[in-house]
């Protein structure tokens, strides 16, 4: 794993100013890649790259990067693993190419060098993002792994096109003079993320995951259009055209087989190796293949907490001791968390609100101090229907698609008209009254939430709301208006018979990449630690599309067909419970040792001069969560991670 960074300077320069400037933009990764620098340029044509490495495979002089191909065509600096590296250099070997050292990047150049940029990536099986530079025909390519496990920003700034792993490398060059998107603004504020291929800053974008993009004969502003080398939009439609038609015990046995080579994939390193281990299913299922394929104790490691609610080490400890794993567990404070929280700006480079991202850096942290690399188990509830939302989204929609509009409407009114507050308090003077299954947390909120969904005139609609912090986020920015993405856009949608495969499809594309494998990516990355995500192998979600949806759901509940193979390894009794997440209670926090810090930073006055935020919305909700008349901590944490990143810039 490693950090890239570059430029395109089309004014053209000096090489000893041109090598200065790509060194401060990798050395700005350094946290991504601490084992080795490297700078390559091209003066005449104002080229620069820039690479920081970790090393893990190759870890002699012969994987440093920037590489260059044989033939002196070719450039490229990498950040990533290629899995299936082996294979394809076996192919190549057979071809004539000849190869100096170990490593993926010099199976990459060969592999381009051989078939093409187009399909060399089709061929790959990893996570990756790259920078290539082409001499003959004097473009430069960049290209991102299918599901969008490794980060890669770029944009024009002038007459330079810069590109990286993290914007912070972009903030190292001189030509940077960053404006804030007030749009992806309001989206950030929806979604607690800026999904792809919007950035915080206006003419920055993210690459979007399974696309390449090559700039030819570069000139300022030239911006051509990423091309897809996979599609999880094919791949989720062709699941509904060539479904999966074996028994339910084959299906056992491919899923065990393909993820068994996923895991054992993942699992090649020249460095220590180890796993996350939550003791849920998807961790479970990854440690115990992990496990089965290993001649000694896989390491394992997660963190507990002692506030209850949020503490899932004992149900690890349990797993770990019955896989005979070396299994580290570190229970840490509320202190120790909070901790995190300074950090977290520069951590993510944008606005991001998922508040699991300090628990994740906080794991990220204990397995950096025993390995290299840690295995996880994310991507399963997106492939194998593990979120609740998918079970009462649909049945909300069932219950509500047939009661007639001039019905709902009325009801979302009368909704809306007490406050959460008031809801609470009226909630609470009934509570002793009300059936079990009514005695919810936060009825209040969810009465105002369920209003927005009555509104919903569309499955699509309805999803939309349930995803949403702020239900009206333009109505809190000052300026700005929502562009489209995948979930509104219904051109980016797969065509899928039923709404829970069309919300599992939506999450793989923008809540997957964008929330779950950024945070893990930062999170990781921020400490110098390789993730690695079994269950995002491209062979594995294929098939996962193909599974009828009666594999995967029976009983009302989700990842059947996991369950089912997790218990040929593990007793269900130790696995099988209620989805509690990786969160920490920021709600209590914020009424209690954060409550300065967060009064500091919503400010009414503050919000006023900062200009980006109508201050009334978010002082409403903070005075009412204070109150402890509703919990409005994800709104809250939302404007409070925005104040806390403007902050960082200015410092």
């Amino acid at each position: 794993m490693c950090g890239i960074a570059g430029f395109i300077e089309t004014q053209g320069g000096d090489r000893s100013a041109l090598a200065e400037m790509v060194g401060r933009m990798a050395d700005r990764l350094s946290h991504r890649g601490p084992d080795d620098r490297g700078v390559w340029i091209d003066e005449q044509f104002g080229i620069g790259l820039g690479h920081r490495r970790l090393s893990i495979l190759d870890l002699s002089p012969l994987g440093h990067q920037p590489m260059e191909s044989p033939c002196g065509r070719y450039v490229c600096i990498f950040n990533g693993e290629i899995y299936n590296f082996r294979e394809l250099r076996a192919e190549l070997d057979r071809n004539g190419h000849v190869f100096r050292g170990h490593s993926d990047t010099e199976v990459l150049l060969a592999a381009i060098r051989e078939w093409g940029l187009q399909e060399a990536l089709e061929r790959c099986n990893g996570m990756f993002a790259f920078a290539l530079w082409d001499r003959l025909t004097v473009s430069l390519s960049l290209a991102r792994d299918r599901l969008g496990e490794k980060p890669l920003y770029y944009g024009w700034c002038g007459q330079t096109f810069l590109f990286g792993s993290e914007l912070k490398a972009f903030a190292a060059h001189p030509s940077f003079h960053p404006t804030i998107d007030r749009d992806a603004l309001a989206l950030y504020l929806r979604y607690s993320f800026i999904p792809a291929p919007y950035t915080i800053y206006q003419g920055i974008a993210k690459l979007p995951p399974g696309n390449s993009m090559t700039i030819n004969q570069p000139q300022p502003g030239q911006m051509p259009e990423p091309v897809p080398y996979w599609r999880a939009k094919e791949a989720a439609e062709q699941g509904v055209t060539k479904p999966y038609e074996g028994t339910q015990e084959s299906a056992l046995d491919d899923l065990d087989s393909l993820l068994r080579q996923s895991v054992v994939q993942r699992m090649v390193a020249d460095v220590p190796l180890g796993a996350f281990l939550s003791g849920g299913i998807d961790s479970s299922m990854v440690v115990a293949l992990m496990q089965a394929q290993s001649s000694r104790p896989v390491k394992t490691f997660s963190i507990g907490f002692y506030e209850q609610g949020y503490d899932e080490a004992k149900y690890a400890a349990a797993v770990a001791r019955h896989l005979g794993t070396d299994h580290t567990e570190l229970y840490v404070t509320s202190k120790q968390a909070m901790d995190v929280i300074p950090a977290l700006p520069q951590m993510y480079d944008e606005p991001f609100s998922d508040a699991s991202q300090i628990p994740t850096h906080l794991v990220s942290s204990l397995a950096r101090q025993h390995v290299t690399v840690s295995l996880s188990g994310d991507g399963g509830d997106e492939l194998f229907a593990g979120y609740e939302r998918y079970f009462y989204g649909g049945g909300i929609w069932d219950r509500t698609r047939k009661v007639p509009w001039f019905i709902k409407q009325p009801l979302a009114v009368g909704m809306t008209a007490l406050s959460p507050g008031q809801w609470n308090r009226l909630y609470h003077a009934l509570h002793g009254l009300l059936p079990e299954r009514l005695r919810v947390r936060n009825p209040g909120s969810k009465m105002h939430k369920l209003a927005h969904v009555f509104r919903a005139d569309s499955q699509e609609a309805l999803y939309l709301s349930l995803l949403s912090h702020w239900d009206e986020p333009t109505a809190v920015v000052k300026g700005a208006s929502e562009p489209p993405t995948v979930i509104t856009d219904r051109a980016q949608w797969a065509q899928l018979p039923d709404f829970m495969p069309r919300m599992m499809f939506w999450d793989l594309m923008s809540y997957l990449p964008d929330d779950i494998l950024t945070k893990v990516d930062r999170a990781s990355m921020a400490v110098g630690l390789e993730a690695r995500v079994p269950f995002l192998d491209h062979h594995l979600v294929e098939f996962a599309h193909r599974l009828p949806l009666a594999m995967k759901v029976k009983n009302g509940r989700g990842k059947w067909i996991l369950r089912e193979l997790l218990a040929r390894y593990v007793p269900m009794p130790l696995v099988d419970r209620p989805k509690m997440g990786f969160g920490v209670p920021i709600g209590a926090w914020l009424r209690g040792p954060l409550r300065e810090w967060a009064e500091t930073l919503l400010a009414e006055e503050r919000l006023k001069n900062d200009g980006f935020f109508h201050p009334a919305p978010i002082r409403q909700k903070w005075t009412e969560h204070l109150a402890g008349a509703c919990d409005w901590q994800y709104h809250l944490w939302d404007a409070l991670m925005f104040q806390a990143w403007l902050d960082a810039q200015s410092a």
